[in-house]
């Protein structure tokens, strides 16, 4: 039994040297950070107005992940989490960017408005793998409320501007087998 012991804490030391060498050498390769100087001038308070309690709510719960600026906290300087952030920050640029509303065809805007009020309902935004570690982003009921209302407001003055037509996504097609 000592001898396999001794054999098992011999093979410790080879293979922990081996992944603190293979952790070191991964801080060399860093992704991009999302974090833009100027303003993209295709923001959402060009399309919309936006009070400024629900704003301070968007930057607070949402623009980490959605806008051409990230606030990135200490620990996004440490290989894999960099680019776990710089994978959910690209998804979640993808999905919604409130720094580039304005360029969205008008469907794709009112499809978003509305999942803003059905995410935030159903609570899936913001991630509580986010609010996890900001807890400042946790959103109250009144403050989900506010989001809620505001965004049915914007789709609402979409409605008054747009045909009804223009409005709705296009069916998707079917992924081929």
């Amino acid at each position: 039994m000592k001898k396999l012991l001794s054999r098992i804490k011999a093979k410790r030391k080879p293979i922990a040297l081996s992944l603190l060498i293979g952790f070191v050498a991964i801080q060399v390769f860093r992704p991009a950070k999302n974090q833009s100087s100027q303003p993209s001038g295709h923001e959402v308070t060009k399309v919309f107005p936006v009070p400024d309690d629900v704003m301070t709510l968007l930057k607070a719960s949402c623009y980490d992940c959605h806008s051409n600026n990230t606030v990135y906290p200490w620990y996004s300087n440490l290989q894999p989490v960099a680019w776990w952030l710089a994978n959910h920050v690209s998804e979640g640029k993808r999905a919604l960017n409130f720094d580039e509303l304005e360029t969205y065809p008008p469907n794709r805007m009112f499809k978003r408005l509305g999942d803003i009020q059905k995410e935030v309902r159903e609570d899936e935004m913001p991630l509580s793998s986010y609010t996890l570690i900001h807890r400042y982003a946790i959103l109250n009921d009144t403050q989900k409320r506010s989001l809620m209302d505001w965004a049915a407001a914007a789709q609402e003055t979409m409605k008054a501007k747009y045909p009804a037509e223009s409005l709705k996504m296009p069916p998707r097609k079917p992924k081929p087998e």
